[in-house]
């Protein structure tokens, strides 16, 4: 299957407005989710290890299961995937409204709804990626800001069902409203072409003979005599010259010939559909060698290696604050009337800005993607290391909305991805990228969650949490620096003849 080339426009904004929708839809609870850990904490009696297990699963198993979305959305499309991930979503959110333990919200929430957000988030992507070329960064920027918009507006929105319906009505309120994603997917139209025509439908008289095999073998006998009675048969009516004339001129010999053949052209024809099995299943195996090899080259690839790494330690640092910023508050004893906004709040709209400011940035020329992406993980690294001295709610904002903004470097994520494999290994390259991002995603909550129930403070944490972001933002720097690009250009390519001499040398 071919692509045709990508519109830069047309429907390919109608994609961008269901795609928005798509992430807000599915996104927003699960973003937003630190409004219900605080619930959770007070209504299950965890700790607090153990109760961001639920939101960091939410957020990491569709990342983790992103090379299996990438095989779903190649083979099957964005729009049955869409739809079927809307399902996904709706089910895990209203499930979770019956969960009697923490348990149980592991499965019904950070499983089955991560894995519904993962579907989802790597078929807006790829559907958009294939509609737009030149505006990309812009397209990819639009959409994902539909998650942030999401998290602002889920975070005050669940807070208030929570006040008037409880935990349990906002979680069925919720999964109720995801089921709008079944409408954005119907919109999604596949953007392909096909270079040969549809096959005909053939008439029942034209089908070939090998494909009535089955029919011939359970022919009645008596209808098979009254033929040979008549002095002609179904193999008469094909006769290449047409003349009808001598059909009852045959002898019954012919008829009777042609029964006795049957066996023997049955067993052919078995062992003809027996090859065509065993060629088919080596096929399928050659397909996944090639996979395989795909996946290694791409790690060959000294960019891509530095990304993989850059994007996992990232997400175990960077991922926590999203989710943990309210109880931080309020473990710095931040009083809830000084709370104008919640914190998860202005983190989610900054976000938003920042998905869109970056998306647009990327599609400047003179600005190199890769150099913006380490920017943003290496400032976000020291906004964490700097959370740890704000005591208050001012403090607290404004590291909220600058983590916020710098989190926004999602939306030139696939980009960088692109820019770096091709648009022909983007689905490929970005599962596996998204494999260790849902790694880090995983990890990081419980990782600083533990690091609060082992000191009773969430310094130690954060300032592990920025260690790693920055630590990233360093390994790609290295990897992208233009030093090694002079240096392969500076190795000569031996000639012909100097090869031919080593070789003859090295064997004396």
């Amino acid at each position: 299957m071919e692509f045709q080339k990508s519109p830069d426009g047309g429907w390919g904004w109608v994609i961008v407005v269901v795609s928005f929708f798509t992430q807000f839809l599915s996104y927003g609870s699960p973003l937003a989710v630190g409004v219900l850990y605080v619930e959770w904490l007070d209504a299950f009696g965890e700790g607090k290890g153990k109760t961001a297990w639920v939101g960091s699963l939410a957020s990491g198993v569709g990342l983790l299961a992103s090379p299996v979305c990438s095989l779903f959305v190649s083979s099957f499309g964005a729009r049955p995937v869409t739809i079927f991930s809307g399902f996904l979503v709706a089910g895990g959110l209203m499930l979770s409204s019956l969960a009697p333990n923490i348990y149980f919200l592991f499965f019904s929430y950070g499983i089955v709804v991560g894995l519904g957000c993962g579907l989802l988030y790597t078929a807006t992507v790829t559907i958009t990626c294939q509609y737009f070329d030149s505006r990309r960064g812009l397209a990819l920027g639009l959409i994902s800001t539909g998650s942030s918009v999401g998290l602002f507006i889920y975070a005050a929105l669940q807070r208030m069902l929570i006040e008037f319906y409880g935990l349990d009505g906002c979680l069925l309120i919720v999964g109720a409203l995801a089921l709008n994603i079944l409408a954005c997917g119907s919109l999604m139209r596949p953007l392909q072409t096909n270079d040969c025509p549809f096959p005909e439908k053939t008439a029942p008289e034209n089908v070939p003979d090998r494909y009535s095999m089955y029919n011939e073998k359970e022919k009645n006998p008596e209808e098979t005599m009254n033929f040979q009675d008549k002095g002609y048969s179904s193999e008469d009516k094909c006769l290449p010259n047409g003349d009808w004339g001598r059909e009852t001129s045959l002898p019954k010999s012919l008829a009777i010939a042609a029964h006795t053949k049957e066996p023997e052209t049955y067993k052919k024809k078995v062992v003809e559909q027996t090859n065509f099995c065993k060629q088919l299943a080596k096929r399928k195996w050659q397909l996944y060698r090639n996979y395989c090899g795909e996946t290694a080259s791409l790690f060959k690839n000294k960019v891509f290696s530095a990304l993989f790494i850059a994007i996992l330690l990232f997400d175990i640092g960077g991922f926590p604050p999203s989710l943990l910023m309210e109880d931080v508050a309020r473990s710095y004893h931040v009083r809830e009337e000084d709370l104008t906004m919640p914190l998860i709040s202005i983190f989610g709209i900054m976000t938003a800005v920042g998905k869109l400011l970056l998306g647009i940035l990327a599609d400047f020329k003179w600005i190199n993607t890769l150099y913006l992406y380490v920017a943003t993980l290496i400032i976000t690294g020291l906004a964490l290391c700097a959370i740890p001295f704000a005591k208050s709610y001012v403090t607290l904002a404004i590291l909220s909305g600058i983590l916020g903004f710098l989190t926004g470097n999602w939306s030139i994520f696939p980009y960088v991805t692109t820019k770096t494999v091709g648009i022909d290994k983007l689905a490929h390259a970005y599962g596996i990228l998204m494999f260790f991002a849902g790694l880090g995603n995983s990890l990081g909550p419980p990782i600083v969650g533990w690091f609060y129930d082992w000191t009773q403070t969430y310094d130690i944490a954060f300032y592990f949490s920025g260690f790693c972001v920055l630590l990233g933002g360093f390994i790609l720097l290295l990897a992208i620096l233009p030093c090694w690009d002079m240096c392969n250009k500076k190795l000569p390519k031996p000639a012909v003849p100097t090869t031919f001499f080593y070789k003859v040398a090295s064997n004396v």
